[in-house]
């Protein structure tokens, strides 16, 4: 079946993304082409796979993944999100989607340094109407998945690199996702620490979570069960790939 069509499967897998000619193109004031990022993508992504998204600087990786993460939209083409046709939505509902279907986890943590531990994971249920209560008891849930039940009341200041990655990671989870987008999640760790976050991502994939991860790291990559290359804003291959 093609990318876009909500009851693609392969060896029994739901499709959780489909994408479909997916163009974007960025323009000048004048409005004549500046770039074309992405110039004409189809990806199918299934539930429960792990897949890195690697290119040179300026392949479109980036670009892919905000579009991806609906964090911004295509000029052309069309794009379904665990069955919902998200390229035809207002902002509104974009921004709900991306809420309630979308878990990320930055470089950069982007945790809010003046909330603990909980308040952190807490947000994405405080943007989604949950009462205290319920915010509360699901993100200590996330938080002792993570091994930080005993930094549930620290700030970032007051956390390492590693276990700032390890609430980025249980915020992203605490609204049961259909995927999880990782925008290069070891950038700013040591290797050691970079490992742990890495082994952990491996271990949600094991439980069945679906996991796209953007990098150029062959480490990150080495860990991924197929692998998307991007040139010049278009797929260059597509393979499959047995994880170290």
């Amino acid at each position: 079946m093609e990318a876009g069509q909500n009851n693609s499967s392969r060896n029994g897998q739901t499709l959780v993304a489909g994408l479909r000619g997916i163009r974007k193109t960025y323009f000048k004031p004048d409005g004549s082409v500046l770039v074309d990022a992405l110039a004409g993508i189809d990806l199918q992504i299934h539930a429960g796979e792990y897949i890195a998204v690697m290119g040179a600087s300026g392949s479109g990786k980036s670009t892919l993944m905000n579009i991806l993460g609906c964090l911004d939209r295509a000029t052309a083409g069309s794009y379904m999100l665990d069955g919902r046709d998200v390229s035809t939505m207002d902002d509104d509902e974009l921004s709900r989607v991306r809420r309630e279907k979308i878990g990320f986890v930055f470089q950069a943590f982007n945790l809010i340094s003046e909330l603990n531990t909980i308040e952190n994971v807490e947000v994405p249920l405080f943007y989604q109407g949950v009462p205290r209560a319920e915010r509360y008891e699901r993100a200590m849930r996330c938080v002792e998945k993570v091994g930080l039940a005993d930094r549930a009341s620290h700030r970032p200041y007051e956390l390492s690199g590693g276990q700032q990655q390890r609430v980025a990671i249980a915020r992203a989870l605490v609204n049961d996702p259909a995927v999880i987008m990782a925008d290069e999640p070891t950038g700013n760790l040591d290797s050691k620490t970079g490992a742990a976050i890495l082994g952990m991502l491996s271990d949600l994939h094991d439980h069945g979570m679906t996991i796209i991860v953007v990098t150029h790291d062959d480490r990150i990559a080495d860990r991924c069960e197929r692998i998307v290359q991007l040139t010049d804003g278009l797929i260059d291959s597509d393979t499959v790939h047995r994880p170290r």
